[in-house]
C-alpha cells in the first residue's frame, strides 16, 4: 500500500503565496510521474502541473509563471510554489503519483487533498 498526505494549504491573500508538499510513503520501488490538480467550488478536477521522471514539467495556461512544481525524489515528495495567487485559485489541492511497487505493477494514486482558499 502507498499513501500520499498533502499538506500546505491554508488562506492567503491575494498576491500572496503558499507552498504544497506531498510525501509519499509505504510500499514504492520507484515514481513515475507526479501531478497536481485542483478542484474549485462548482467545478470538475483539473490538472494544474506534472513533473514527469526526468523534471520535464507542464504547467496548466491559468498558472504559468505563477506556479512551480518541483520534486524530491530521495524523500517521495512533490511540491508545489504558489506565487501571486488570485481568488480563482481558491481550490482543494490533489496530488497524484504513479508509483511502481513491483516490477510489473504501477499503479495512479491519490492524496486525499488540501484546502487553498485566496481571500481578502
Amino acid at each position: 500500500q502507498v499513501q500520499l498526505v498533502e499538506s500546505g494549504g491554508g488562506l492567503v491573500q491575494p498576491g500572496g503565496s503558499l507552498r504544497l508538499s506531498c510525501a509519499a510513503s509505504g510500499s514504492i520501488l520507484v515514481i513515475n510521474n507526479m501531478a497536481w490538480y485542483r478542484q474549485g467550488p462548482g467545478k470538475g478536477r483539473e490538472l494544474v502541473a506534472l513533473i514527469t521522471s526526468g523534471d520535464s514539467t507542464n504547467y496548466a495556461d491559468s498558472v504559468k509563471g505563477r506556479f512551480t512544481i518541483s520534486r524530491d525524489n530521495a524523500k517521495n515528495t512533490l511540491y508545489l510554489q504558489m506565487n501571486s495567487l488570485k481568488p480563482e485559485d481558491t481550490a482543494v489541492y490533489y496530488c497524484k503519483m504513479a508509483v511502481r511497487t513491483s516490477l510489473f505493477r504501477t499503479t495512479d494514486y491519490w492524496g486525499r487533498g488540501t484546502q487553498v482558499t485566496v481571500s481578502s
